[in-house]
């Protein structure tokens, strides 16, 4: 029976155990988990981001660029078996955060990144930034993590 669940799930282009596990909020950043393929993984980044209605503004390749800099900076330890962050903007966000103080535009765009450990494909992180917000904004922070963990999510339905 099991094979045959693995069999159907690889016929169908899934996994069957994506579930995303909080990993760490206590820091800057709000950290997830999950067992699943990584571009899988990218792409249902993308799509709940586009879900939301919003684009996709860039694609930043961490691990690569790591990669091809970590000898001539002095580096030979690898912290990732792959990287990518994945930029968008809300202009409801936006708009909201500029309205509390202008310089809450420097928490655009919003990012996820994705990356898994050296050594360890198998396990995917799903990251974003909590915002820190200057004037008072905490009820929009506390609105924006909300939305950055809908988005994250959704990656794992």
């Amino acid at each position: 029976m099991k094979n045959s669940l693995i069999l159907l799930s690889l016929l169908l282009g899934f996994s069957l155990n994506v579930s995303a596990e909080l990993v760490d909020d206590s820091g800057t950043s709000i950290i997830y988990s999950l067992e699943d393929d990584f571009e899988m993984t990218k792409e249902n980044v993308i799509m709940a981001i586009e879900n939301q209605g919003l684009k996709v503004s860039g694609e930043l390749h961490i691990q690569e660029m790591m990669q091809r800099t970590a000898k001539d900076l002095g580096f030979d330890k690898a912290v990732y078996e792959q990287a990518e962050a994945i930029e968008f903007c809300s202009a409801v966000f936006s708009h909201k955060m500029t309205q509390v103080h202008p310089v809450n535009a420097t928490m655009c765009p919003f990012t996820v990144v994705i990356y898994s450990k050296a050594g360890k494909p198998e396990t995917i992180y799903l990251a974003f930034r909590k915002p820190q917000l200057m004037g008072d904004g905490k009820a929009l922070e506390a609105e924006i993590i909300q939305f950055m963990r809908t988005i994250v999510e959704e990656v794992s339905e």
